[in-house]
């Protein structure tokens, strides 16, 4: 067998792989072995010339993200989201198969990876023959992965129909591949493109409302509502609790901005307050070292649940305005409540005086400064269910 060079998607080798041949195609990261990924025939070449196990699936090359929806089922929002910003580029998607899918291609089962690759001869290509590519990295199993033409013509020359020669490969190492088929998602090969920027990509596609108000105005009954649609909800005074005890990086900051507050690698919080509340510049100290690790935190529970393939999400934070939070949010709501029914509910629920509730009421940011900050009020002087029925009526508008 002949192996032709060309330089350029030439529509030889598009016919070529139309009919059943196989074409070596530069990519961004290595060579691939190219054949017509419907043909069932073609695929069991690329097997035998690569001497693949066929217990190991292939990958699809396709020109772009429509060929999500032609090729495959139930496809996630955060596929599409990945695609949008990845694509053409180094990353595979697994995705249920449809029917029509060559069982051979999948090896069995019931998914198939789909990879828009980053280089204009091989885009090309893929749009001239109309079909997508089975297409693994062109070299024999085990060996190197070629990044040049030439390597491939020392592994395959006589073996395969053509070699498109596109130059070297920029990035040489293989795409990083992410099953969405189910939840959660997961990195199945870390290749060119970090983890941590897919993850950072899907928490842009979230929707994030950030909820605040005052003690006794009813936060717990919106965030219950949004935990029943769905959404993890992250209570930031917890966040802040939690890495007092268990981040020592945080602890050393503050112990150096404020010898003698960590004792024993412990805050001893009324000492720190003794400093910081009657001094408005050591507060903004603290605030400053506090919100960095605060937002660290939040970032960290975003990214895991969009990698777990959560939608909607929800910061419940009091300081909502402070340290960027509320811009994460898509819209922010403030729940507030007239000030008797405050009382009424801090006394109940605390088993409080009066005076005392009304106390904790009036030393909190009066319901202006929410009305100025907030996107949105739910105003709550009505019965629990009546208020669970318009949180859930607003959140849906906001979220749809």
């Amino acid at each position: 067998m002949e192996t032709k060079i060309f330089h350029g998607a030439a529509d030889e080798a598009a016919e070529i792989i139309k009919t059943g041949g196989l074409v070596a195609v530069p990519t961004e990261t290595v060579y691939g072995l190219a054949g017509n990924g419907l043909d069932e025939e073609a695929v069991k070449q690329i097997y035998e010339v690569k001497g693949r196990p066929q217990v190991k699936p292939l990958s699809l090359m396709v020109p772009g993200a429509e060929a999500m929806d032609r090729y495959c089922e139930d496809v996630p929002q955060g596929a599409r989201l990945l695609a949008e910003r990845f694509w053409p580029g180094p990353l595979t998607i697994v995705l249920k198969a449809k029917d029509f899918i060559p069982s051979i291609v999948l090896a069995g089962g019931d998914t198939v990876g789909l990879r828009c690759p980053d280089h204009p001869m091989t885009l090309e290509l893929l749009k001239k023959a109309g079909v997508p590519f089975a297409a693994p990295s062109a070299n024999p199993s085990g060996e190197e992965s070629p990044k040049t033409a030439q390597k491939v013509w020392d592994y395959f020359s006589g073996r395969i129909e053509g070699i498109i020669n596109g130059g070297e490969c920029g990035i040489g190492r293989e795409s990083t591949i992410i099953s969405m088929a189910q939840k959660p998602y997961r990195i199945l090969r870390q290749g060119a493109l970090a983890e941590k920027e897919i993850a950072s990509a899907l928490t842009e596609g979230l929707t994030i409302l950030g909820i605040t108000g005052g003690t006794g105005c009813g936060k717990t009954t919106a965030l219950r509502t949004l935990e029943e649609l769905g959404a993890l909800i992250i209570d930031c005074d917890a966040v802040y609790h939690g890495l007092l005890i268990e981040n020592k990086e945080m602890l050393a900051e503050i112990d150096s901005a404020f010898p003698g507050v960590v004792i024993g690698g412990v805050l001893d919080r009324k000492a720190l307050g003794a400093v910081v509340f009657s001094d408005a510049e050591a507060l903004a100290r603290l605030n400053g070292i506090t919100h960095s690790y605060v937002g660290r935190e939040i970032d960290r529970l975003l990214e895991s649940w969009a990698m777990s393939g959560g939608r909607l999400a929800a910061i419940d934070a009091i300081e909502l305005f402070g340290g960027n939070l509320s811009g994460r949010c898509k819209a922010t709501f403030a729940v507030l409540a007239d000030r008797d029914k405050r009382i009424e509910r801090i006394m109940a629920r605390d088993g409080i005086t009066r005076e005392y509730a009304a106390l904790r009421v009036d030393v909190q940011k009066p319901d202006s400064y929410f009305e100025e900050k907030c996107d949105y009020i739910l105003k709550n002087n009505s019965t629990e269910e009546e208020f669970r029925e318009k949180c859930r009526s607003k959140f849906l508008e906001v979220i749809d």
